[in-house]
């Protein structure tokens, strides 16, 4: 895949593709650019057809530490209708819905501060590794906003559920890796140093999968998931957090 990303570190070794995210010194926050540049990878990997697997990581000390908090005010200041954050909130939907639904095989590897929207992005992935060091947080009630990122909720209702959500949606707690492995978060739990070995556990035996196999047993899965869901909400994302934010810039200015 070749091409310059402003906010991306992409390289490929034979069938797997690593994405990490490259915004060190944001700690990796989402932001437009960021969702730009994951849906150009993204929206060419089913014509890639030699790449099986897509590692997602993130450079410096943090996998990803959330939304782009700077973003948000300059776009309400830019567009006080909400119209720009709308379009920001389903450019999130729609990486989300990539990450999920493309027929690579989708691994994130976490290490560090792992955040809000940096959260959403790992759960979307079909397999999560992270360090033991990790730690996690779905900060967004503290932040007087709701958890509308994406798609998130539904899909943490899906993998975690419901009881557990709600204890950390609500308290806004940090928690660990191990925690996050017992909520099913993630899937492994190994020391940073070992992190890129428990990765390569999985994609070799990956890459030798019959990709007709691969391909239906994603769309299985996907397809008997959505099932258990009559209607999805999250499609409302973006004009729940555009409106949550528009009423508290409106509120500190009265």
């Amino acid at each position: 895949m070749t091409h310059d990303f402003k906010t991306l570190l992409v390289s490929q070794d034979g069938p797997v593709l690593t994405v990490r995210l490259n915004v060190p010194e944001t700690g990796n926050a989402v932001s437009g650019a960021v969702l730009d540049d994951l849906l150009t990878v993204l929206g060419a990997l089913d014509d890639e057809t030699g790449i099986r697997v897509l590692v997602l990581s993130g450079a410096g000390d943090d996998f990803c530490l959330g939304g782009d908090r700077a973003e948000f005010p300059a776009l309400l200041a830019e567009d006080p209708r909400g119209l720009a954050l709308r379009a920001l909130g389903n450019k999130a939907r729609r990486v989300c819905d990539a990450l999920a639904t493309t027929e690579v095989v989708t691994i994130a590897r976490l290490h560090g501060g792992v955040v809000g929207a940096g959260v959403g992005l790992a759960l979307f992935c079909d397999l999560r590794a992270g360090a033991d060091t990790c730690r996690f947080r779905l900060p967004e009630l503290g932040l007087g906003v709701p958890p509308a990122w994406g798609g998130i909720m539904p899909r943490l209702l899906h993998e975690v559920g419901a009881a557990k959500v709600r204890e950390l949606v609500l308290t806004a707690d940090n928690f660990d890796a191990e925690t996050a492995r017992e909520l099913s978060i993630l899937h492994k739990v190994v020391p940073e140093d070992e992190l890129d070995a428990a990765i390569a556990r999985w994609t070799k035996p990956l890459v030798r999968r019959s990709p007709s196999a691969l391909r239906t047993a994603k769309l299985m899965m996907n397809a008997y998931g959505s099932a258990n869901r009559l209607a999805d909400a999250s499609l409302f994302d973006a004009e729940l957090l555009s409106s949550a934010l528009s009423a508290a810039r409106y509120a500190r200015r009265g």
